[in-house]
């Protein structure tokens, strides 16, 4: 375990010790809006925490799906402020030094109305993106009550995998946070060889359209 992990975990341990369920619902609100602060150590160590009395595995899975689901609402209602006139004119200006313009918004935008619904639920169980997403839900305008039901059921899943993991683990619970940290790194690959495609794409189109 990193020194980092062991920092976080000792803080959390001890709000979450000192502070019950509060703290705990509080710093699942945090691990929304500040990624840095991962579930994957909260909800494990919680789990483990319920052999000792301090919680039940239903409590920390219901506080800490309603904890996410604040702070996911949080981060979709800065999406949903978004100045989307704004953002297209930063498009139209300067989108093609990014190989991106203002019909890819438009695509995206369209995409997400169609397929959101079910991509929020299965994003609550993807590190990094889990966060992210709840942006374009509300750049998108997606009805409120769908977000809040997907993002429920997606986030109280993770929740008491997580929980369940640690409880079961006892001790070892942050080896729940090792083999999360492992998957995440996958993901960030993919990410990243998605974006390269994406841009190598464009490029290739690009000199295609200029090509006599």
């Amino acid at each position: 375990m990193t020194s980092i992990l062991s920092a976080i975990s000792d803080w959390v341990q001890s709000l979450i010790a000192s502070a019950g369920y509060p703290g705990l619902w509080l710093v699942m609100v945090l691990e929304n809006l500040f990624p840095p602060i991962p579930s994957e150590i909260i909800l494990p160590l919680a789990g483990y925490m319920t052999l000792k009395g301090h919680f039940t595995l239903a409590g920390v899975t219901a506080v800490g799906t309603l904890g996410s689901v604040v702070g996911a609402l949080a981060l979709y209602g800065l999406g949903w402020g978004l100045d989307e006139s704004r953002i297209r004119h930063l498009l139209r200006n300067y989108g093609r030094y990014a190989m991106l313009s203002e019909g890819d918004l438009d695509k995206a935008l369209a995409w997400f109305n169609r397929y959101g619904q079910p991509t929020i639920f299965f994003a609550r169980l993807v590190p990094i993106v889990r966060s992210l997403i709840s942006v374009p839900a509300g750049l998108a305008r997606m009805s409120l009550p769908h977000f809040l039901a997907f993002t429920a059921l997606g986030t109280g899943l993770w929740s008491f995998f997580l929980a369940w993991a640690g409880r079961t683990l006892g001790a070892n619970w942050w080896r729940v946070a090792n083999f999360v940290s492992h998957y995440q790194d996958v993901v960030l690959v993919l990410i990243v060889m998605a974006l390269l495609l994406f841009f190598a794409w464009r490029l290739k189109a690009r000199i295609g359209h200029y090509r006599p």
